[in-house]
Order: C-alpha cells, then structure tokens, then sequence
C-alpha cells in the first residue's frame, strides 16, 4: 500500500505538469485591442484585423483546422503575419503555406518575413509558393486598402537580416501621408517607425518573452535582452500605436511558460 502511495505521489505531479506543459505550448489564446485614432478615415472605423506571428513551422491540427477556425470566428476584414512563418532548424514551408493559403479564405492576407525566412534560405521559394496562393508578400513596398471610397497605406518592410539598410528601407517604405499601417517583424524599432509616421504597426519576434512573470511580464526577447519593453499588447508613442503579438510557435526554446499561442484581433475605431 505504501509502495502504491508513493508511486502516485510521485506521477501525480509529473502528470499536472506535463498537462500544465501542453495548454501553454498548445491551446490557442486570444487578445482583443481597440486601437482609436482621430486621423483614421471615417470609412475604416469597425475595420478588424487579426495579427498572427512566429509559426514557426508548428501545426494546429491537421492542415491548421484548429487555428483557422478561431481566426475565422473573428470575422476579420483583413490578416497580417509579421514574419517567422517558418523555423530555420527545420525548414519546413508546409506548415505556413497551408496556414496562409486557407486563411485567404477568410479575408485578405498580407506576410512580411522574419530573420528566419532569411535563416532558412528558403525565402525565394517560400515567397514564390505564397504568391502563387495570391497571398500578398510586402517587400519593402506599400499599397492601398480602399473601403467606401476612402483609403490608407499598408506597408511592410523586410527583416533587418535582409541586405541593405534597415532604416532606409522603412524611411522609403514609409514616404506616404495617408494613415498608414506598417507591418515589421522587429518591435525594438518602434522608436524608428514613430519618427517615420507610421500610424499604427504590428510586429512579433519576442515570443511574448517565451516565459511570462504574472505582473512583470516577459523574461527575454532576441534584440531586446533580459526583461524587454517590447514583448506583447499595445504600446503607444507619440502618435504611434504599436501592437505585438506573442506568437504562435517555438523556436530556440521548445516551451512557453503563462504565455500561450496568441490570436490578436484588433479593432480601429475613429
């Protein structure tokens, strides 16, 4: 009996942990913003987007059914994926290009790259793959979402692993002067982007600081080092909105701890 109490003494715990382990990696999260701004068109106020980041080649489901249908349930006007669609260290493009490929069903889809897509040395391939599915791939460019006659920029910029400048790329990238949505892989640029006059941007890339101290925050991010200002939700600057999703996937470190994949869905109002 003795035995038996003990043996149960010890699964016990290695039981809630492994469960603990497998909600934080696993089931899907979701935050929503409301991002208000005067200088937004009268015609945009409502207008959702869902931001997703850092895939990371990690499926949900088979062919991503569980994260499609909780995208899809936000009834989005428009979907953006700030980069790390996939992993370096496995170099898969399935994962992504199903996710993004399926969810152009639902609204339109917009993807910048992160430093993995450069990593992996799959960029050409996975760019060629995405648009070929008509999801639309910024490169340092901007264009226009028109809605009830009125229009704002969508901009995107390259990771700074990317030959060339970073800060030129976002100066040229952000020439417009209509309200102007820039999607960037790298938070810790957000002073950049402010003097730039992007009016509101998403970014990802910090993993939400993979492990997430109730009432601190996040613990590390890559560019940012140790308790970073940069890690999730909304951040405002001097006319600057700056969203940052915690991610979906893993990379470096194979666990997330209170800080489970994310789906941001963010509302503009006037």
């Amino acid at each position: 009996m003795r035995k038996l109490y003990t043996l149960w003494m010890v699964l016990l715990p290695i039981t809630v942990a492994a469960i603990v382990l497998y909600i934080e990696d696993n089931i899907l999260s979701e935050t929503e913003i409301i991002v208000t701004d005067q200088e937004l068109p009268e015609a945009f106020d409502g207008y959702k987007i869902v931001h997703l980041s850092d895939l990371h080649s990690k499926w949900f489901g088979e062919d991503q059914k569980r994260l499609i249908e909780r995208v899809e349930e936000q009834n989005p006007d428009l979907i953006v994926f700030t980069g790390d669609l996939l992993d370096r260290s496995r170099n898969q493009l399935e994962p992504g290009v199903t996710l993004l490929t399926q969810l152009k069903n639902t609204a339109p889809v917009y993807f910048v790259t992160g430093n993995h897509e450069r990593g992996s040395g799959k960029t050409k391939e996975l760019i060629e793959e995405l648009e070929a599915q008509e999801v639309h791939v910024l490169r340092n460019e901007s264009l226009e979402l028109q809605r009830k006659g009125e229009v704002i920029s969508l901009a995107g910029v390259e990771d700074p692993t990317f030959s060339g400048s970073f800060s030129e790329r976002v100066v040229q990238t952000l020439s417009g002067e209509s309200y102007t949505i820039l999607l960037s892989h790298r938070p810790e640029f957000f002073s950049l982007y402010q003097e730039q006059g992007a009016d509101l941007v998403f970014s990802g890339h910090a993993h939400g600081g993979q492990f997430r101290v109730p009432f601190i925050g996040g613990l590390v991010a890559p560019g940012q080092g140790v308790f970073p200002a940069y890690t999730s939700g909304k951040h405002e600057e001097v006319g600057t909105t700056m969203i940052v999703s915690r991610g979906l996937g893993n990379s470096i470190f194979p666990q997330r701890l209170f800080n489970r994949p994310e789906i941001v869905s963010v509302e503009l109002k006037k």
